[in-house]
């Protein structure tokens, strides 16, 4: 790998695999810091999970509809500022969710002031705030070590320096809860049969985990859960998530990157056991080449790059064999429905929150139609015309079915019908308000975004997940490095741009 960037040097020349955020992140970062870089799009839009797409005068968002890490020294406020570019406009979402149970009307509102969220939970949940305060403690300690930007999980002495250097004495607190979920932090605080905060934990920590309360690790669940608390927030974007992208985007090609859209990379060229370079198609003009590189970033699921390099070589070394057999052990990733609504202004409630997450059924799963996360617009944010709104909402699912299914198109249907009548007991939905509906599958998500099977929100944050022993940015080829959602730490807009930062430091201490 080049020794350095500068005193006329080659600069080093980076192919990016994937045009999401963490990619378009990694990539922008890259090229500001003097590299030469392509990154390779399979779809014809980019922006992955997080982008948009139009229809009879709405704009919907694909996946991803809030943000975090936008106030002063979060991460997107971090790296736009050294892009050297402005934010996208937007406006802090208060409350960030409002809840409903099973059978309830009044819902829970998790407020951004800390005393408002204090004092709705302490009466949501009588007797629990050891519970909040032991969540506070712990997420003033591990977001005072985050932002020291340690590598997690440390693959080589660089990386243990670093995160040497980023304990304090004050992280100490979080040693006894490394290796405990929210669950077992619940038993212990004798809230493990308290119903009402279980579930409600359930549906938030299911949202930023993809795990529940007894599977998430505790220290991934008390930043998860404090998020949305000032001085941190989470935001509605004007306009919609697509101006990350963009912005992105223009940040690239400002400073020589280039950005290919529907072009496949088919596979990963490696020699003596570092990267060389990718090989990409263009399937509407059948080109191929292989693009030289000294460092690949794949901004791909881990299950997708697993099948890159299980193709590269017949008899792959043991480093790869061992990655690919750990990925095949995670457990199932969910995939998620979801259905795009654009209906009359007149179908939304007055003073109707931002996202609202409902539960049907206490016996129920989480998914499947008996939970939905909705996110609505606002008047006058770019997602509709005057007088109209969008609605979103989403279901996590078992991928399986969908691909196992005999009848497809049935499937789909019953799903979207129930998703429309349960809705129907909040929004005004009717044909006459109703302007506009379709619905995504993992299927869908699969064609447009490439993920494997349409998984969606990357690896559940278990305590064997989690930090220490999380998926590393560092892959077993010298030169191929991994961002996304499925690294720490592992979900949002936030996490995957935190990853592409941590690459990014990770390839320029290589340099030095």
């Amino acid at each position: 790998m080049p020794s350095s960037l500068s005193g006329g040097k080659k600069p080093l020349k980076v192919a990016v695999i994937g045009a999401g955020i963490g990619g378009l992140t990694a990539g922008a970062l890259l090229a500001h810091r003097g590299c030469q870089v392509t990154v390779f799009e399979q779809g014809a839009i980019a922006g992955g999970c997080a982008s948009t797409f139009k229809r009879r005068g709405f704009t919907f968002d694909v996946g991803a509809t809030q943000v975090a890490g936008l106030e002063p020294g979060g991460i997107h406020h971090r790296i736009f500022s050294e892009l050297g570019i402005d934010l996208p406009a937007a406006t802090p979402c208060d409350p960030a969710c409002a809840v409903y149970l099973p059978g309830e009307t009044t819902p829970i509102q998790v407020w951004r002031n800390p005393q408002k969220w204090a004092a709705e939970r302490q009466q949501q949940f009588p007797g629990s705030e050891p519970f909040w305060q032991l969540l506070t403690t712990l997420f003033r300690a591990s977001w005072g070590f985050q932002s020291r930007d340690p590598i997690l999980p440390a693959q080589d002495p660089r990386d243990w320096w670093q995160l040497i250097q980023a304990i304090r004495p004050d992280t100490l607190v979080t040693v006894p809860f490394t290796l405990l979920t929210v669950g077992d932090a619940l038993r212990l605080l004798g809230l493990g049969n308290e119903r009402r905060l279980r579930t409600f934990l359930d549906l938030q920590l299911k949202l930023y985990s993809q795990v529940n309360a007894e599977e998430t690790a505790l220290l991934y669940a008390a930043t998860a859960l404090s998020l949305s608390q000032e001085p941190q927030g989470l935001f509605h974007l004007q306009g919609s998530m697509q101006v990350l992208s963009d912005r992105l985007i223009a940040t690239l090609e400002r400073d020589g990157g280039k950005l290919y859209l529907r072009s496949t990379v088919e596979g990963i060229v490696t020699e003596h056991g570092r990267v060389t370079g990718v090989k990409v198609r263009q399937p509407s003009t059948g080109k191929v080449w292989t693009e030289t590189a000294d460092c690949v970033i794949a901004n791909l699921t881990v299950q997708n790059l697993a099948q890159l390099l299980g193709d590269a070589s017949q008899n792959p070394p043991f480093k790869i064999t061992s990655f690919i057999h750990q990925v095949e052990k995670l457990p199932p990733a969910s995939g998620a429905f979801i259905v795009y609504l654009g209906v009359d202004q007149s179908a939304i409630p007055a003073n109707c929150p931002p996202h609202l997450q409902f539960l049907y059924n206490y016996d129920g799963v989480i998914g499947e139609n008996n939970s939905l996360f909705v996110s609505v617009s606002h008047p006058g944010d770019g997602r509709s015309p005057a007088g109209k709104a969008t609605i979103i909402a989403s279901s996590f699912v078992d991928v399986q079915p969908w691909w196992q299914t005999a009848d497809y198109p049935s499937l789909k249907q019953q799903y979207t019908e129930q998703a429309i009548a349960r809705l129907s007991e909040f929004f005004h939905l009717t044909p006459n308000t109703i302007v506009h509906q379709e619905a995504a599958t993992p299927r869908t998500f699969a064609r447009y975004t490439a993920r494997e099977q349409g998984i969606v929100g990357g690896i559940g944050q278990r305590v064997a997940n989690f930090g220490l022993f999380g998926i590393s940015n560092r892959t077993p080829i010298q030169g191929l490095w991994l961002v996304g959602d499925s690294t720490h730490p592992g979900e949002g807009t936030a996490g995957v741009s935190y990853s592409a930062l941590t690459v990014v430091r990770q390839i320029f201490n290589n340099l030095d």
